[in-house]
């Protein structure tokens, strides 16, 4: 039964001084919508805290849209932290919306984001506090539709059992016409299994209650989803494809937070996709083709997003922002206009090579901060095998060019695990960096045993994603990464190489979310149940109590992480797909194997990936891409 829709603030404000941070919980942002008239109510949630949600540039872009749409309002919710929710619970108070303080049980749609896998419980945790059945077949008639989309929507399974629906892609027209779909049939009072079923013609929208697993010869023991009969749903659910970035708003983010966050700054997307065609990369894969904003949009835009939030620096966000074939043109007019404003730029990625230290330069306002870059590889044979095309020379040319123009600092970015990675390829990572920082000692001179160069090195432990050339692979076991980690930290000898790694336990339970099926999600609704939430938290995260909801309902995580697929098996989630080719995977993880690289489509000619012919859409780019 759906809650009233009322402000419930009064009872959720005796709780702010009892919570850390209680700047989470208070509304009327700088910024936010004023107007939350309906008739039609949406609730868009980030299952995270506020600090870490606000900033997201999917959510911002949504709750635009479906307020710019007439007859639909749309308010925004975070997951509280354990303290607030523990003292929810206690006084009975659900979880409710940012504007209005109505519960988020009282909206017609709520839509959650998936930013990555590790936030499986977090979403449970929500609708288990909004009041709202965590099972899609357990909500009554008149119980919100609850949608799911983001990055990590491409393997749902785990969770479908969850979600109503699931928007596949681009979101920016797909959530307005989810949502006047919705209404649309509210209003002709359709049952709940018909609007499902509505739903399913929309373009781009997965309904999971409309299809079968079957198990055969030909699937992985996960098995695979095959449309229920009699229900017409495509065997294949595409992505929506937003065919030019020029006609979207260029200036979602407008709201301006009472507290510090994880981003506190503007943000303006430049560009949105990648064609790089780095094989363990599975948003350059599923957000193909690149769609440029036309550079004059993106310099108007920061003037206008500064002078409208206030803010003293911009990002300029992408997957790739030095990629933009304008980029140049972009940042120095930038950095003009910054000058006269005081306001700084900055962008979030540089290019592996000297390019991309011009374009830091051109931004840096003078302040010289570290410097990253990320080869991903020790080797350039492991290069060649993720087709990361660059090489060991493109890296100490960007690096001598940075410590010519005053930084002091590198960061290096790798991997671990990758497809035949070998002992070589480990030690090769402390090896570069020596060279890195010999270079930095050179320029800026080395006296009495000090030149204020330093090197870091990073290592995330490598996890194989669906829709990318790896995803047949299985992950490193825990024991083999710690040996290499061991290895790695064993053959640093200067003090002025600094190595940290990432989490392996974590990293796990992401392999293993990222390969199961639907029968994965009683492992997370058995995580969930023993007290596992914010499990990217790393004081929160518990790998024990992961394992042991894995074996309470007999599935092994760490098995589940390290297994292979077979090339030809049908994979649990080839029902859906992002437009890119199983047989372009297929050839890109043979070429892989044999150390063959793919060229940048946007910088040569088609490789065949499948997007533009089955979206029907295009690379758009702004400028000339070879000029540079």
């Amino acid at each position: 039964m759906r809650l009233a829709r009322k402000d419930r603030f009064s009872e959720l404000e005796p709780l702010l001084g009892k919570v850390l941070h209680p700047a989470r919980y208070l509304d009327h942002e700088w910024g936010a919508t004023e107007e939350q008239d309906g008739p039609f109510h949406a609730c868009l949630i980030y299952p995270d805290t506020y600090e870490v949600g606000q900033p997201n540039l999917g959510i911002a872009i949504l709750y635009n849209e479906l307020n710019r749409a007439e007859g639909i309002s749309c308010e925004r919710a975070y997951l509280p932290w354990v303290d607030m929710s523990a003292l929810m619970r206690e006084r009975g108070v659900p979880l409710l919306s940012l504007e209005s303080s109505s519960p988020v049980a009282s909206f017609d749609l709520v839509g959650i984001t998936l930013a990555h896998e590790l936030v499986a419980t977090n979403v449970i945790e929500t609708l288990d506090l909004a009041g709202i059945a965590v099972r899609s077949s357990d909500r009554d008639e008149d119980d919100a539709i609850v949608v799911a989309g983001g990055a990590s929507a491409w393997n749902v399974e785990p969770l479908a059992p969850i979600f109503d629906a699931v928007s596949l892609g681009d979101g920016e027209e797909a959530i307005v016409d989810i949502a006047r779909c919705v209404r649309s049939c509210r209003e002709r009072g359709l049952a709940r299994a018909e609007i499902l079923r509505e739903l399913s013609r929309v373009e781009n929208v997965y309904v999971p209650s409309l299809y079968d697993i079957v198990h055969d010869e030909t699937s992985t023991r996960w098995g695979y989803a095959v449309p229920k009969e009699g229900t017409g749903v495509p065997p294949v659910v595409y992505k929506r494809c937003i065919p030019s970035l020029a006609e979207t708003d260029p200036i979602p983010q407008r709201m301006v937070p009472y507290m510090g966050i994880v981003q506190d700054r503007l943000a303006i997307e430049v560009l949105r996709g990648c064609a790089r065609g780095c094989r363990f990369c599975q948003a350059g894969m599923t957000y193909r083709p690149v769609r440029e904003r036309p550079a004059s949009q993106v310099i108007d835009a920061v003037c206008e997003g500064l002078s409208v939030t206030g803010y003293d620096e911009c990002s300029l966000s992408s997957l790739s922002t030095t990629d933009h074939s304008q980029c140049e043109h972009i940042l120095r007019e930038l950095k003009m206009r910054a000058n006269q404003n005081g306001v700084r730029i900055s962008i979030p990625s540089q290019r592996l090579d000297s390019f991309g230290v011009d374009m830091a330069s051109a931004v840096s306002g003078g302040r010289k901060g570290g410097l990253t870059f990320a080869p991903e590889a020790g080797t350039q044979r492991l290069r060649d095998v993720i087709n990361k095309n660059v090489t060991e020379e493109d890296l100490y040319r960007a690096a001598r060019n940075a410590f010519e123009n005053g930084w002091k600092r590198m960061k290096l970015y790798y991997m671990m695990g990758l497809p035949t990675e070998t002992d070589e390829d480990i030690l090769a990572i402390t090896e570069t960096a020596r060279k890195v920082l010999a270079i930095g000692r050179e320029v800026c001179g080395y006296r009495r045993g000090k030149s204020g160069v330093s090197v870091s090195i990073s290592v995330a432990v490598f996890v194989p994603k669906c829709y990318t050339p790896f995803q047949w692979q299985g992950q490193l076991g825990r024991d083999e990464v710690r040996r290499r980690q061991q290895l790695l930290l064993q053959s640093a000898q200067d003090r002025d190489i600094r190595i940290s790694y990432h989490d392996s336990d974590s990293s796990v339970l992401d392999a293993a979310l990222s390969k199961m099926g639907r029968a994965g999600f009683e492992v997370v609704m058995e995580a969930w149940k023993r007290g596992c939430r914010f499990d990217a938290w790393t004081d929160q995260f518990s790998y024990e109590t992961w394992l042991e909801a894995g074996r309470s309902v007999g599935i092994d995580l760490e098995e589940v992480a390290a297994e292979t697929f077979d090339l030809d098996a049908r994979l649990p989630w080839d029902h859906t797909s992002p437009g890119v080719s199983k047989g372009y995977l297929k050839r890109e993880w043979r070429r892989a194997v044999q150390g063959v690289t793919t060229p940048d489509c946007t910088m040569t000619s088609c490789v065949g990936c499948g997007v533009c012919p089955t979206l029907g859409v295009d690379n758009v780019i702004a400028g000339d891409r070879h000029a540079r």
